[in-house]
């Protein structure tokens, strides 16, 4: 690598998402020498439009005992919460197939258990990077709200939070829609239990939250350079770079932490991923004329309505139709729906359009993290589904200490690309 500081690692990040950012800031804080390659400005594919959510105690994997119910909703429902068009079919099956296989009770405790190690302490590790930075003032701990029509709905979902609660979580439940407006005094919806999650998190701009994290990448030393990455180099047998318009750049380590593309950066190499995009998408309302006080859950819809600086975000939904396919305005319509079902006096009509962005999701919702044994120089960081923003910071430090040492505390064998075969 060009001006390459003897002595000092060269290690090139492929990928300026939120978690290639924050492995990259622990990196360059260890003092190694690094480089962040991305097509894209950092921050601006999923890590902008996400909910903000910051949630450690999100253990439960997506697939829980009993998912295969849910299976044909998902490919015929249109307007479910999660939907696989006709066309997808095919494709999706393979990673369905995986999903529901993953859902057997002993693997489901045993990835409870992987996440729960990645992710405790999750808001110290955002905080250690925007104390740093000068930037606490992007995250707000006010718990997140999650509300349920009643008991027998709140039934549907009790697997996984009490799953939740065994890895600590602490909850606190609101008996009616009283209980639930002393929280929360606009909500209007038909929803008669609430449960409160005091020590979750949120982010009140992830794009900003981002280029803050860019931007001490650069303070501490590292390079951030809007190229692509086309490919990996190799030569005996290991990892040594990695190819751009602009020719190969040389690395004594590269980190994969390109998101959804990353399987496709894999497959030259040998190593297949069944890593899906789960689109995902978001409306901004700057004037909805209602005021949160943290993100409010309708778990009937899976939506998060969070409060914003630059006002009200409404974003979830998970679609499946592949990198290409142009976004579908009947998902981020939808979310509109979902907002008037808590909050039917919210003001929709000034919404600034909508956003669709790739989540990288695999079928055990365990990212790939850590070496990959057959090919020495290569590390992999990536894959957090819905929880990117969340996991980003405890992996980078994770990921740093594991490259830089000394080893880190949690063993990275669950995450390993490895699992795949």
């Amino acid at each position: 690598m060009s001006g390459q500081v003897e002595g000092r690692p060269g290690i090139i990040v492929a990928g300026a998402g939120i978690v290639g950012l924050c492995v990259a800031w622990h990196l360059a804080r260890g003092g190694a020498q690094v480089t962040v390659l991305d097509g894209e400005a950092p921050g601006s594919g999923a890590s902008a439009g996400n909910a903000g959510a910051i949630s450690a105690g999100s253990v439960a994997p997506l697939a829980m005992p009993g998912v295969l119910r849910q299976v044909p909703g998902m490919l015929l429902d249109r307007d479910g919460a999660l939907h696989v068009p006709a066309r997808y079919w095919p494709r999706a099956a393979p990673w369905l197939l995986r999903f529901v296989a993953s859902a057997r009770p002993a693997r489901v405790a045993a990835i409870a258990e992987a996440l729960s190690g990645l992710l405790f302490g999750a808001m110290e590790r955002h905080r250690e990077i925007l104390a740093e930075e000068g930037a606490l003032d992007l995250i707000r701990e006010t718990g997140q709200l999650y509300l349920y029509r009643d008991r027998a709905h709140y039934a549907k979902d009790a697997g996984g939070w009490a799953l939740r609660q065994q890895h600590g979580m602490r909850l606190e439940f609101l008996e009616g829609a009283e209980a639930i407006r002393a929280l929360e005094p606009d909500m209007q919806g038909d929803y008669q239990l609430g449960l409160f999650v005091p020590e979750q998190g949120s982010c009140v701009n992830p794009l900003r939250l981002a280029q803050v994290v860019a931007r001490g990448v650069e303070r501490l030393g590292g390079t951030i350079r809007q190229e692509a990455v086309r490919a990996l180099t190799t030569e005996a047998g290991r990892v040594t770079g990695v190819a751009t318009a602009s020719g190969v750049l040389p690395a004594d380590q590269v980190v994969l932490a390109a998101g959804a593309w990353s399987a496709r950066l894999l497959q030259p190499l040998g190593i297949q991923v069944p890593l899906e995009t789960q689109r995902g998408y978001h409306v901004m309302l700057p004037d909805a004329g209602i005021s949160l006080q943290r993100p409010v859950v309708p778990a009937d819809r899976k939506a998060f309505i969070s409060p914003m600086e630059g006002g009200l975000r409404i974003a979830g939904t998970v679609e499946f139709g592949g990198l290409e396919a142009p976004p579908t305005p009947r998902r981020a319509e939808l979310l509109l729906e979902d907002l008037r079902r808590a909050f039917p006096q919210a003001r929709t009509g000034g919404a600034e359009g909508f956003w669709m962005g790739h989540r990288p999701c695999l079928p055990d919702s365990l990212p790939v993290i850590g070496p990959v044994a057959r090919w020495p120089g290569l590390w992999c960081a990536f894959g957090h589904g819905h929880l990117g923003l969340t996991g980003s910071a405890p992996t980078g430090a994770v990921l740093a200490r594991a490259m830089l040492g000394p080893q880190p505390n949690l063993d990275l064998a669950p995450f390993a690309v490895e699992r795949f075969g």
